[in-house]
């Protein structure tokens, strides 16, 4: 039994190799999958799309907030994936007090990483991390973004709400050469009428958690004629395990 201390500083004692592993993040699943560890994967939440077809083949514990507790004691995992933002505090701390949990907690580009690394030591797999690490870093030294534009990220319509300061995203965005009009923490509501005062050079309309289509973009028009409005991959700006190994190629046709 090793104790390790995981992105929350939490110390989590867990198995030399986990065989019985819950995510509870989709990101990570993805990551999981990735490492090799398809097998070892027993439980994942609703909202664990890729890759296609692997939540057909594992236990579906609930969403990435609320949790079927029994269904999760019946898998007895030897290790439960979560993370700060994107995981119930209250639930993690029930989970916790019967399984170990690894958590992580990621708001810039440096700290999905250090994540990935992470998990490749906890699950023995660190080769198979170090390769993916590589990938992502050495594909991002293509983004060199020539020019700054300002920029408003939208991820929900009704309120509209905007991805701020201290967010995985606004560093995506700032890879990519893009200045956040928003200087608010984290992710505010934001009115029509502020969002005409900002004059952002582009709204992107993020394809997640609100799904945005075409159909919105008529709509932003009337409130900015002269900004470019565009439909955007969310999963590119905000999933950050394996996933960042194809970001940068988007994020240059973006650009």
């Amino acid at each position: 039994m090793r104790e390790l201390i995981d992105q929350m500083d939490r110390h989590v004692k867990v198995g030399d190799q986990p065989q019985r592993i819950i995510s509870l993040v989709p990101s990570q699943t993805e990551l999981l999958y990735d490492l090799g560890l398809e097998d070892q994967l027993v439980g994942l939440t609703k909202f664990c799309i890729h890759p296609r077809g692997l939540k057909k083949t594992k236990a579906i514990i609930g969403g990435t907030k609320t949790y079927r507790y029994d269904l999760i004691k019946s898998l007895q995992p030897d290790l439960i994936i979560g993370n700060k933002e994107e995981n119930a505090r209250e639930g993690i701390e029930k989970l916790s007090a019967e399984f170990p949990v690894w958590m992580s907690d990621i708001s810039r580009f440096e700290e999905s990483l250090d994540m990935i690394i992470k998990v490749g030591q906890l699950t023995s797999r660190q080769e198979q991390a170090d390769y993916i690490v590589d990938q992502i870093s050495n594909n991002f030294k293509l983004l060199r973004p020539s020019h700054q534009e300002r920029v408003v990220y939208l991820i929900w319509n009704n309120p509209l709400m905007v991805a701020g300061k201290g967010t995985f995203i606004d560093d995506m965005l700032a890879k990519c050469g893009f200045v956040n009009c928003i200087d608010r923490q984290r992710y505010p509501e934001i009115s029509k009428q502020e969002l005409f005062d900002l004059a952002p050079d582009r709204i992107l309309l993020s394809s997640e958690p609100f799904p945005f289509k075409e159909k919105h973009i008529e709509a932003f028009r009337h409130i900015l004629p002269k900004t470019k409005i565009q439909l955007v991959d969310g999963e590119m700006f905000s999933w950050y395990g394996s996933r960042l190994v194809y970001a940068p190629s988007y994020f240059l046709q973006l650009m």
